[in-house]
Order: C-alpha cells, then sequence, then structure tokens
C-alpha cells in the first residue's frame, strides 16, 4: 500500500465522524447540538494545526507543504469544510442525509481514485474509481442518516441520483481545479446536492438507471473518440445526467445532438485549422471550459424547469423554449466558426472590412450558412421530440439560433480579448439565445405556440 493510499484511508476514516452528527441531533436540544455536531472535526482541526506536528499520525496525513511547515493544512481544511456543513444542516435546513453523504462521498471517493491508480495509472481509470467508490459511500451514507430517529424517507433512486450527481461534480472539479482542494469539492457538492433536494425531483428506478447507462456510455465514446478531453467528458456526462433526469429524454436528446455535432465540426479539416492557428487544443477534444460556456445557460433552463412551478410562478414551456434556444445558438455557432475558419476571404462582422483567418469576430459566407443548418438542426429535433411545440415554436427556437451566433461574432470583433474571453462570448452567446427564445415564448400566445 502506497503512503497515498494509506492517506486517503486517513481521511476516509476521519470522514466517517459525520455519521455521530445525526444522532447528536436528535438526542440533543438545538442549540446544544449545533456546538456538540460539528465539534469532532474542529477538535481534529485544531489537532492538525497545533498539536501533531512530527510521529505516525502526522506522517500518514500529511502532505509535502504539510511537512514544511509542521502543520496539517489539508486536514485542517477538510475537518472544517465538513464542520461548516455540519452547522449548515443543523441550524440552516441542509438536509442531514445530503451533509453525510456529501463527506462520505468525497472521502471514500478519493481512497477510491487513489487505490486504482496505485494499480495502473491511468487518469480515466483513476477517475471511474473516485466516481463508483464515491457514489457507494455517498448513497450509503444518506441511508445511514436516515436511521436516526425521526429519519427522513428517501426513495433509492433518488439517493442514486443525488450520489452519482456529487460524485460526477467532485470528479469534475477536482481536475479542472487542484484535486487537493477538499473544503472547495466538499462545499460545492453539498450546496449542489441540498438544491437537488430541495427540488423533490421524482426519480424512478428504469429513468435513473437509463440515464446513468446512456451518459456514461456516451461519455466513454467520446473520450476514446478523443472529441472531449477527461475534463469535458466528465462535464458532459454530469450535464447529461441532469439533463435527462431533471428534463427529460426530449431534453437530452437537443443536448446530445449540440455535443456531437459539435464533435465532429471541430474534427473537421483539423489539419488545416492548425495550420491556420485556428484548431481547438488537444486535437480538437473539448474541453471543460468550452463545454460548460455552452451549456451553462440550458442547464440553468434545466433547473428552472425543474423547479416548475413549485418553486417558480414561471411555465415550464418558458424553460423548454430557452433551452432550445441556447442549444441552437450553441449548436450555431459551433458550426459557423468551425466550418467557417477554414474557408478563405473572412470579413470582420462590424465593418465588413477583410481580415485574416482566425479573426475575432470574423465571418465567411460558408460559416454563416453552416450555423444556419445548425439553428435549423435544433429546430427540427426540438420540433421532432417535443409535442407542444408547434411549427412557430420551431421558428422561434431557429431565429434565437441565429441571433446567438450573431451576438458571438459582434462581441468577437468588439470586446474579445479584452474585456471577455472566449467562454465568455460562447457564453453569452448562449445566454442572448435563450433570453429571446424564452421572451418569445412568454410574450407570444400559447396558442400559436402549442397546438
Amino acid at each position: 500500500m502506497t503512503a497515498t493510499v494509506r492517506r486517503a484511508g486517513g481521511f476516509a476514516a476521519v470522514g466517517l465522524l459525520s455519521l455521530s452528527v445525526p444522532s447528536v441531533a436528535s438526542a440533543t436540544r438545538p442549540a446544544l447540538a449545533t456546538v456538540l455536531g460539528p465539534a469532532p472535526f474542529v477538535v481534529v482541526a485544531v489537532l492538525a494545526l497545533y498539536v501533531v506536528d512530527e510521529g505516525p499520525i502526522f506522517e500518514l496525513f500529511a502532505r509535502p507543504g504539510d511537512r514544511r511547515d509542521g502543520r496539517l493544512y489539508g486536514l485542517a481544511g477538510f475537518a472544517l469544510a465538513a464542520a461548516g456543513l455540519a452547522l449548515l444542516a443543523l441550524r440552516f435546513g441542509l438536509p442531514m442525509p445530503v451533509f453525510v453523504g456529501s463527506v462520505l462521498l468525497l472521502s471514500w471517493g478519493n481512497l477510491g481514485g487513489h487505490a486504482v491508480r496505485a494499480v495502473r495509472d491511468e487518469p480515466i481509470l483513476a477517475t471511474a474509481g473516485f466516481v463508483v467508490v464515491g457514489s457507494v459511500a455517498g448513497a450509503a451514507g444518506q441511508f445511514a442518516a436516515t436511521l436516526v430517529p425521526p429519519g427522513t424517507s428517501l426513495a433509492w433512486p433518488l439517493v442514486v441520483f443525488l450520489a452519482t450527481s456529487g460524485a460526477l461534480l467532485a470528479a469534475l472539479l477536482r481536475v479542472v481545479l487542484f484535486e487537493r482542494d477538499d473544503p472547495l469539492v466538499m462545499v460545492s457538492v453539498g450546496l449542489l446536492l441540498w438544491l437537488f433536494f430541495d427540488l423533490q425531483v421524482v426519480v424512478s428506478a428504469t429513468g435513473v438507471a437509463v440515464a446513468l447507462t446512456v451518459t456514461v456510455v456516451l461519455g466513454v465514446v467520446s473520450y476514446v473518440l478523443e472529441t472531449a478531453s477527461l475534463p469535458g467528458m466528465l462535464t458532459g456526462v454530469l450535464l447529461g445526467l441532469l439533463t435527462i433526469v431533471l428534463g427529460g429524454t426530449g431534453w437530452f436528446v437537443v443536448l446530445m445532438t449540440f455535443f456531437g455535432v459539435g464533435g465532429l465540426a471541430a474534427k473537421f479539416r483539423y489539419g488545416e485549422k492548425q495550420e491556420r492557428g485556428i484548431a481547438e487544443e488537444n486535437e480538437g477534444a473539448r474541453g471543460s471550459g468550452n463545454v460548460l460556456a455552452n451549456s451553462l445557460a440550458g442547464l440553468a433552463a434545466v433547473l428552472g424547469a425543474a423547479a416548475s412551478p413549485t418553486m417558480t410562478a414561471l411555465p415550464r414551456v418558458l424553460f423548454l423554449f430557452a433551452f432550445a434556444g441556447s442549444v441552437a445558438a450553441a449548436t450555431s455557432d459551433t458550426l459557423s466558426s468551425e466550418i467557417g475558419g477554414v474557408f478563405d476571404g473572412p470579413r470582420l462582422i462590424t465593418t465588413f472590412e477583410r481580415v485574416e483567418p482566425g479573426t475575432d469576430g470574423a465571418v465567411t459566407w460558408q460559416g454563416e450558412l453552416a450555423g444556419v443548418a445548425g439553428a435549423a438542426l435544433i429546430a427540427a429535433v426540438t420540433f421532432a421530440v417535443f409535442e407542444p411545440v408547434a411549427p412557430v415554436g420551431a421558428g422561434v427556437v431557429f431565429a434565437a439560433g441565429l441571433l446567438g451566433m450573431t451576438v458571438d461574432s459582434l462581441l468577437g470583433a468588439t470586446v474579445e480579448g479584452r474585456l471577455l474571453e472566449n467562454e465568455g462570448v460562447n457564453f453569452a452567446a448562449t445566454l442572448a439565445g435563450a433570453l429571446a427564445a424564452g421572451a418569445f415564448a412568454l410574450a407570444a400566445n400559447a396558442a400559436s405556440l402549442t397546438p
């Protein structure tokens, strides 16, 4: 057993302290529970910072920086994050199963990932170990929290959805940020799962099984075909899972149309794009920043639909059109830039003067036609998979896609590189498409948009 695996095992053991918090909450008055519940983690943090500075315990938990300063900063940060979540659970309504599940998910997921890496040092396998073990530990933690009276009754499909979503988010944050940022990852997972818990999502056993199978298979295929990097693959799997469960199959089909077409477009005449200096990095494999920039507005629409009408006064159809509009904008812009970039004679969209290929805000007629085709594709798919979407509604989605593509070009010509980077411009374009389609859906007569 390597030192890294032993250290991960030590953190996993500390994570088990979270199991004591539900018992404290049920056995003592709220005011006293607020003090006693986080106390074990606070004690661990104090010991890590001020008492344990040498010996076998120190060597078990110490990271390179800890040895230099003689303080177990990593352990202290982990313990304080867990204490903070415990306080949220005891005083501010964070569901106890979410608290226990989040702590165990991260701590035991770490152990699973490092154990796999010790056998075979492949990033995707280590990530799979983290997600699988973290999901199992997160689900077990949720169920364990419900065993303490009065307990919260949880359906196991919901438990699996929460645990898997949390594990995917944790794995993504560890890859994108820093693998050792346990406090930030733990708090982020806890807050996200709190949101999902309060949405009161109804998840069937078949639904969650299909969602997991389809998204994981497509994610692995995208990674193997090099249309997505490891962070991009994790982002896509997480977004796909949330879209299926919170939105539905039709929402997922629309999103996957963008991912599939966008991934292929990035590979289109890739060698020429490299020569022109406009190719995506990593052989066209899209990273998490690119995926999130193009999908964040759509994900917000999915969450809004899940919260409608119980948590918002807005109709679900509004979020449906916002989602489709954002995806149409992302697809239109992606095809326009990936295909138009290989043709000569681009012109700046603001002045129509000829510029070098790859110039921000430059367009070609071939790229514009590709963008029109992309918007039309998403409009057609939306019309095909959603019964409430009439031809007029498909036209709204198409128009929103073209608007988003145009906004991307205008921002590229005016503010990209100064006020916004490429990801920021992409997000603004998809947000414009979402807002436009949502506004049309809200303002138009319902009879003209739905049969």
